[in-house]
């Protein structure tokens, strides 16, 4: 039995998989896949998008279940294409997982590993985001040996600010290793 897709996210992802007319693989980050796959509870009304495959659907997708489209009028939810995004891990594809697999016919969801969608949020590193990484570190909980060498491996290299990036990600490490000292794990 495929898994079930929360509300208010089944129907939205229903009504989109119905009008698709060929198969579209969308790889998602943020808070949807935060929230919905790694189970961390907090709000958002949007699925970020940062692949579409086939390319070509991108703008169909936007039409159809974008921001202010008919169905997220309806349903108050929608997807978003990403596009301020300066840098994720080089090899993030090779690691997706399928996200409600079988639940859906033509529309499949793909998430990165909570290693990669943490990484993703690195140049921004917003409040929102640096509370997201903090609670996949408890949740997964994310070793910090493998975000260290897959951010130095596969994203730093592309960056524009290595300096600045390579100091978010040290005190984001600091921030983790000093909570579970705190809490003896």
């Amino acid at each position: 039995m495929p898994p079930s897709i929360p509300k208010p996210w089944s129907a939205f992802l229903t009504e989109l998989d119905q009008a698709l007319q060929e198969p579209v693989e969308v790889r998602c980050i943020g808070g949807f896949v935060v929230a919905l796959l790694y189970g961390i509870g907090r709000p958002t009304a949007d699925v970020d998008v940062l692949e579409v495959r086939p390319p070509a659907a991108g703008g169909q997708l936007g039409q159809l279940a974008g921001l202010h489209s008919a169905l997220h009028k309806k349903h108050k939810v929608y997807l978003q294409q990403v596009t301020v995004l300066g840098a994720h891990p080089e090899d993030y594809g090779t690691r997706l997982t399928e996200m409600f697999p079988g639940a859906l016919s033509r529309l499949r969801l793909f998430a990165l590993d909570p290693y990669d969608l943490a990484l993703t949020k690195l140049e921004r590193n917003s409040p929102r985001d640096r509370e997201d990484v903090f609670q996949l570190a408890k949740s997964i909980p994310l070793d910090t040996a493998v975000l260290r060498k897959r951010y130095e491996v596969e994203m730093r290299p592309s960056l524009g600010n290595q300096d600045r990036e390579d100091l978010t990600l040290r005190l984001w490490i600091r921030a983790i290793e000093e909570e579970r000292s705190k809490n003896g794990s």
